[in-house]
C-alpha cells in the first residue's frame, strides 16, 4: 500500500482511477496522512510556542509549558479542521458544477492529497529549528498586561524580528508550493470523486487555493 500511496505524488491521475472502483470509502490512509501531517505541524507549532512562552514568561510564571502544548495541540487539530472546511468548499463548489459523487468520497480524496503537506510540514520545523534560536524575544511585563497598547507594540516587536521575518517569510514560500502540489493531486481527485471535467476540477481546487495563497501574501505584506 505504501508503494500505491506514492503514486499519488507522481502519477495521481492513475492512483485515483484504481481508487473510484473501490465500492466503500475507506479512511484508514487518508487518516493516517492527516494524523502525521499534524504531527509534523505540530512539531512547528511546539516552537513557535516556545517563543511565545518565553514572551510571556516574566508576567505570567510557569505560562511557557502551556503555551508551548496549546500551540502544538492546535497546530495538530488544526489539520483536521482544515481537512474538513477545505472539503466543504471544494464539494460545495463542485455542486456548482453539477457534480455527482458523495461528501464522503470528496472527504476521502482531500486527505490522499494531503500527503505534500506532510513533506513541507517536515522541512518547516527544519527551518524553524534553525531560525527559532536567532529569535530575540522581548519580555512582557505584568504592567504591559494591563496596557492593550504595550501588548499590540511588544507583539509588533517580536514578529519585526529579523529572524522572525526570514523564518515567516520561507515557511510561506514553503507552505505555498506544497499547497500547489496537493492542489494538482486533488484536482485529479475530484474528476473522480465527483465526475468532474478537468476544467472543472482546477476551477474548484484552484478557486479557495489562489484565494488562499493571496491571503498568506497579504498577510505577509502586512506584518
Amino acid at each position: 500500500m505504501v508503494r500505491s500511496l506514492l503514486n499519488i505524488l507522481i502519477s495521481p491521475g492513475a492512483f485515483f482511477a484504481d481508487l473510484k472502483g473501490e465500492r466503500e470509502e475507506s479512511f484508514t490512509w487518508p487518516l493516517v496522512i492527516v494524523l502525521l501531517g499534524g504531527i509534523a505541524a505540530a512539531g512547528y507549532g511546539y516552537l513557535f510556542g516556545e517563543v511565545s512562552g518565553q514572551m510571556m514568561a516574566g508576567a505570567l510564571p510557569g505560562i511557557g509549558a502551556l503555551v508551548t502544548i496549546f500551540a502544538a495541540l492546535g497546530a495538530l487539530i488544526g489539520v483536521f479542521i482544515f481537512w474538513l472546511i477545505w472539503t466543504v468548499i471544494v464539494f460545495a463548489l463542485s455542486m456548482a458544477f453539477k457534480g455527482q459523487g458523495s461528501f464522503k468520497r470528496t472527504l476521502q480524496v482531500i486527505g490522499y492529497g494531503y500527503l505534500p503537506q506532510i513533506i513541507g510540514s517536515v522541512i518547516t520545523v527544519i527551518v524553524a529549528f534553525e531560525y527559532v534560536p536567532r529569535i530575540v524575544v522581548p519580555k512582557v511585563t505584568t504592567a504591559m498586561m494591563q496596557d492593550p497598547v504595550a501588548m499590540q507594540k511588544i507583539t509588533a516587536t517580536l514578529m519585526h524580528d529579523p529572524a522572525m521575518i526570514e523564518m515567516t517569510q520561507i515557511t510561506s514560500i514553503i507552505a505555498i508550493v506544497f499547497l500547489l502540489w496537493s492542489a494538482h493531486i486533488w484536482i485529479f481527485g475530484l474528476q473522480k470523486a465527483r465526475g468532474l471535467s478537468p476544467r472543472d476540477a482546477a476551477l474548484c481546487v484552484g478557486i479557495p487555493v489562489i484565494a488562499y495563497i493571496l491571503f498568506m501574501i497579504y498577510n505577509l505584506g502586512v506584518s
